[in-house]
């Protein structure tokens, strides 16, 4: 299988969540392989937005067949995915 990356930005937060989901979804047309990552490393400043806009990656590479996979997760938003019970989403 053939892997394709994108990168989360230092901040995500409400404020640019919109920005970036843009940003990172005109990425995703340009990606032709079956499982996308996106490195949510840099993230250093973010809220539940963060999670709002991977959920929304995932959504739309579902609907094109293809998988999402997040790695380099900070410990706060891994913190907060298991909150909200979408870790095991955005865990494949």
């Amino acid at each position: 299988m053939t892997v394709s990356s994108l990168e989360l930005p230092q901040r995500l937060t409400l404020a640019e969540a919109s920005q970036t989901l843009d940003r990172l979804g005109s990425g995703l047309a340009q990606q032709a392989d079956a499982e996308v990552v996106v490195n949510a490393g840099p993230l250093q400043v973010f809220d539940s937005s963060a999670l709002s806009v991977l959920l929304e990656l995932r959504r739309r590479l579902l609907a094109q067949g293809k998988t999402l996979r997040v790695q380099g997760w900070p410990r706060r938003l891994e913190d907060l995915a298991s909150l909200y019970g979408v870790r095991e989403l955005l865990a494949a």
